[in-house]
C-alpha cells in the first residue's frame, strides 16, 4: 500500500502528459482560427506570469516571516524550519497545477472548433481530453505533493513529529489559491461585464463579436478564471483535506504510555487519494457520446464509472488496512466496515450536491425557467427571482452535508468524517476536466463565431458550449460542498492540537461563553466583508473596460463597419492591471483576521472564529454561485427561442440579471472557498503560539 501512494501520483501525471499529447495532434484549422486562438493564448499566459509575479512576491513575504519566526522558535525550530519548506513547495505545486491546465486549454480551443467541422461526438472527445489533463495533474500533483513529504518527514529525517510540518504544504497551497483565483475571477468578470454591457446592450452586437475589443480579454478570462482558478481550487482542497485527515489520524488515538505513532490511521487517506486516482484514470474511457447526443449525459459516465470504481478501491483497502487495527486506541468505536461506510458517504455526497447544483443552475429545471419566465416583466423581476434560486438552493446542499457529517461522526467520530471528506474528492480528477471542459468549449464558440465558420459548426459549438454552463455550475457546487467538509476537519485538527497542549485537555468551545461569541460573530462577518470588496472589485475594473471599449468605438475608424481593427492587446492590459490592483486587501484579511482574533482575545475567539466564518461561508458561497448559474442559464434559456428569443425585452432583462451574477458565481462565490480554509490553515499554524499567549486583552 505505501508503494501504491507515490505510484498512483507518477501514473496520474503520466496521464496527464499522454492526453495532452493526443490533443495536441488535432487539427487546429485555418488561419484566421489559429490567429484568435494565438491572441487568446498570448493574452493568458501573460496575464498567468503577470500574476505570479505578483503573487510571488507576497508568498516571499511570507516566507520572510517564516523563516523570522524559526529562528526565533528554539527547541521548534527544526519543526518550524520544515513548515517553512513546506510553504514554499505547496505554493509552488499549486502554480504549477494552474499553468498546466491553461496551457493546454488554451490550445484545446480552436481543434475543438476545427473538430466540430466533422461532428459532435469528436468535438466532445477533444475539448474533455484537454479538460482532463488539468484533472489529472491536479490530482497527480497534490498526492505527489503530500505524500512525498510525508514520506520524507517520516520514512527519511524521522521526525518525532512528521505530520505537523505538513501543514506548511496546505498552507502554501491555500495562499496560491486565495490570491490567484480572487485575482483572475476579477479580471474574468470585470472583462465579461464590460464586453457585455457595451457590446450586447450598448452596441447590440452579438456575444464573440470580432468588433468587439474587449472579446479577447473575455476569452483570456475564460481560461484563466475557470481552468487556471479550478484547478488551483481543487488542487488546494485535496490537499488540505488529505493533510487534515492525516493529522487527525495522527492527533486521535491515545496509546498506553501516551504519545503519538504513525499508524494505518494516517496512511489511510493517502491510500484513498491513490485509489480515486486509479479509478479517474479507468473511468476517462467512460466517457463517450452516445446514440441520443447527449453531452451532460457522456461526462456523467464519467463521474459515475470513478465513483463505483473508486468505492470498490475502498472497501479493498479499508478491509486490508484495518481488519485487524485494535480500534479501542480511538475515542469512537469502530471497525474496518465502519471506516468503508464513511468513504461510501463521501462518495454519496459527491454525487448528491452534483445532481442538486445542476437542478437549481440547468435550463432543464424549474428555478431557472422560473428565473427566465420573471425577465419578461423587466429586470427587476428577473433580479429578484434569481436572489431567490440562489437562497432557495442553500437548503438541499446543507441538509446532505449535515446527514453526512451526522453518520459518519456516529460511525466512526471526528476521524470518519475526514474520511468522508476525502473520498467525497474520489472523482477530483473528474470533476477539474469537466469544469476545464466549459471553458474550452466557450472558446470554440468564440472562435467559430469570429472566423465566420459555417452555422452547422456553430450548432455543434453551441451545444457543447451550453453543457459547459453547467458543468461549470456543478463542479462550483462541488467545490463548496468538498471545501465546507474540508474546513471541518481543519477546525476539529485546531481543536484537537489545542486539547494536546499541557493544562488544554479539557478545552471546548461554549455558546454561552462570551469569548466564543465575540469570535463567531466575527468569523459570520468575514465572508460579507470579503464578498464586498471583490464585488468592488470587479465593479471598479469593469468599468475601465468599458470606458476603453467606449473610447474604441468612438476613435478607431471601421470598427462597426468590420473594416476597422480593434485593439485587444490594450483592453487584456487595462483588465490585467485593475485585477491585480484589486486583489490585495481580500487577501490581507483572510490571513490577518485569524491572527488578530487569536493574538488578542485568545484560542476560545479564534474558535469561535472558524466556526463562524465556515457556517456563513458555505451559505454565501451556495446562494452566490448556484444564484449566478440560474441568472447566466436563464439568459442561455431564452436564447434558444424562449419568451421572445434573442432581442425581446425579455432578453434583455436577462443580460442584465446574468451581468449581476457573474460576479456572484464567478468571482464572489468560488473565492469563498479558500477564504474559509486560508483561516483555517492559519489558525492551525499558530494554534500553539497563540494559546501561548492566551489573549493580550484577556
Amino acid at each position: 500500500m505505501v508503494l501504491l501512494i507515490p505510484l498512483a501520483a507518477i501514473v496520474a501525471l503520466v496521464a496527464a502528459f499522454v492526453l495532452a499529447q493526443a490533443v495536441l495532434r488535432a487539427e487546429t484549422g485555418d488561419k484566421r482560427m489559429v490567429e484568435i486562438s494565438d491572441a487568446v493564448r498570448q493574452g493568458a499566459n501573460a496575464y498567468m506570469n503577470r500574476q505570479y509575479r505578483t503573487i510571488a512576491v507576497v508568498a516571499a513575504i511570507i516566507t520572510a516571516i517564516f523563516v523570522i519566526v524559526t529562528l526565533a522558535s528554539g527547541s521548534a525550530r527544526q519543526l518550524w524550519l520544515w513548515t517553512t519548506v513546506g510553504f514554499v513547495v505547496g505554493a509552488l505545486f499549486s502554480a504549477i497545477s494552474g499553468y498546466v491546465g491553461m496551457g493546454v486549454a488554451v490550445r484545446a480551443n480552436v481543434r475543438v472548433a476545427q473538430a466540430a467541422r466533422k461532428g459532435l461526438g469528436e468535438a466532445l472527445q477533444i475539448a474533455f481530453n484537454g479538460g482532463a489533463v488539468s484533472g489529472m495533474a491536479v490530482a497527480g500533483l497534490a498526492l505527489l505533493g503530500v505524500s512525498g513529504f510525508f514520506y520524507l518527514f517520516h520514512y527519511v529525517l524521522r521526525l518525532e513529529n512528521p505530520v505537523e510540518p505538513l501543514v506548511g504544504f496546505a498552507f502554501g497551497a491555500s495562499l496560491i489559491f486565495l490570491y490567484a483565483p480572487v485575482a483572475t475571477e476579477i479580471y474574468t468578470k470585470a472583462a465579461d461585464v464590460g464586453a457585455d454591457l457595451v457590446g450586447k446592450v450598448e452596441a447590440g452586437i452579438p456575444e464573440d463579436d470580432p468588433r468587439n475589443p474587449a472579446v479577447i480579454a473575455d476569452n483570456v478570462g475564460d481560461n484563466v478564471g475557470d481552468c487556471a482558478g479550478m484547478g488551483a481550487d481543487l488542487f488546494e482542497t485535496y490537499a488540505v483535506t488529505a493533510i487534515g485527515a492525516i493529522f487527525l489520524g495522527y492527533l486521535l488515538p491515545n496509546f498506553p504510555g501516551g504519545g503519538h505513532e504513525v499508524t494505518n490511521l494516517v496512511l489511510y487517506p493517502l491510500v484513498l487519494g491513490a485509489i480515486a486516482i486509479i479509478a479517474s484514470i479507468a473511468s476517462l474511457y467512460l466517457v463517450r457520446l452516445g446514440p441520443d447526443n447527449n453531452i451532460m449525459n457522456a461526462l456523467y459516465k464519467g463521474v459515475w464509472g470513478s465513483a463505483a470504481i473508486g468505492v470498490v478501491g475502498f472497501f479493498i483497502a479499508s478491509l486490508i488496512m484495518f481488519r485487524t487495527f485494535d480500534f479501542s486506541i480511538l475515542p469512537a468505536a469502530g471497525n474496518w466496515f465502519r471506516l468503508f461506510a464513511c468513504s461510501l458517504i463521501g462518495a454519496a455526497v459527491t454525487l448528491l450536491i452534483m445532481y442538486i447544483t445542476e437542478y437549481y443552475t440547468s435550463t432543464r429545471f424549474s428555478p431557472v425557467q422560473r428565473v427566465a419566465k420573471a425577465s419578461i416583466t423587466g429586470s427587476a423581476t428577473n433580479i429578484i427571482s434569481g436572489l431567490a434560486v440562489g437562497m432557495q438552493s442553500t437548503a438541499l446542499p446543507v441538509i446532505v452535508l449535515v446527514f453526512a457529517t451526522f453518520f459518519a461522526f456516529q460511525l466512526s467520530g471526528l476521524y470518519g468524517i475526514a474520511v468522508a471528506a476525502v473520498a467525497m474528492l474520489s472523482v477530483t480528477g473528474m470533476i477539474v476536466a469537466m469544469d476545464t471542459y466549459g471553458p474550452i468549449t466557450d472558446n470554440a464558440g468564440g472562435i467559430a463565431e469570429m472566423s465566420n465558420m459555417p452555422e452547422s459548426v456553430r450548432e455543434n459549438t453551441d451545444a457543447l458550449d451550453a453543457v459547459g454552463n453547467t458543468t461549470k455550475a456543478v463542479t462550483k457546487g462541488y467545490a463548496i460542498g468538498s471545501a465546507s467538509l474540508a474546513a471541518l476537519v481543519l477546525f476539529a485538527d485546531f481543536s484537537e492540537r489545542l486539547r494536546a497542549l499541557p493544562g488544554q485537555e479539557n478545552l471546548s468551545f461554549q455558546l454561552d461563553d462570551p469569548i466564543v461569541l465575540i469570535g463567531l460573530l466575527i468569523g459570520a462577518m468575514l465572508p460579507f466583508l470579503f464578498s464586498s470588496f471583490l464585488m468592488e472589485a470587479v465593479g471598479r475594473a469593469a468599468g475601465s473596460v468599458i470606458t476603453e471599449v467606449r473610447r474604441q468605438f468612438r476613435e478607431i475608424p471601421g470598427i462597426m463597419e468590420g473594416t476597422g481593427k480593434p485593439d485587444y492587446g490594450r483592453a487584456v492590459d487595462i483588465v490585467t492591471q485593475a485585477a491585480l490592483r484589486e486583489m490585495a486587501v481580500p487577501g490581507i484579511i483572510a490571513v490577518v483576521a485569524p491572527l488578530l482574533v487569536g493574538f488578542l482575545f485568545g484560542p476560545l475567539a479564534l474558535g469561535g472564529l472558524l466556526i463562524g466564518v465556515i457556517a456563513s461561508g458555505l451559505m454565501m458561497a451556495l446562494a452566490m454561485s448556484n444564484g449566478g448559474g440560474a441568472w447566466d442559464n436563464a439568459k442561455k434559456y431564452i436564447e434558444t427561442g424562449n419568451h421572445g428569443g434573442k432581442g425581446s425585452d425579455a432578453h434583455a432583462a436577462a443580460v442584465v440579471g446574468d451581468t449581476v451574477g457573474d460576479p456572484y458565481k464567478d468571482t464572489a462565490g468560488p473565492s469563498i472557498n479558500p477564504l474559509i480554509k486560508v483561516i483555517n490553515t492559519v489558525a492551525l499554524i499558530f494554534a500553539t503560539m497563540i494559546a501561548a499567549v492566551g489573549g493580550i486583552f484577556l
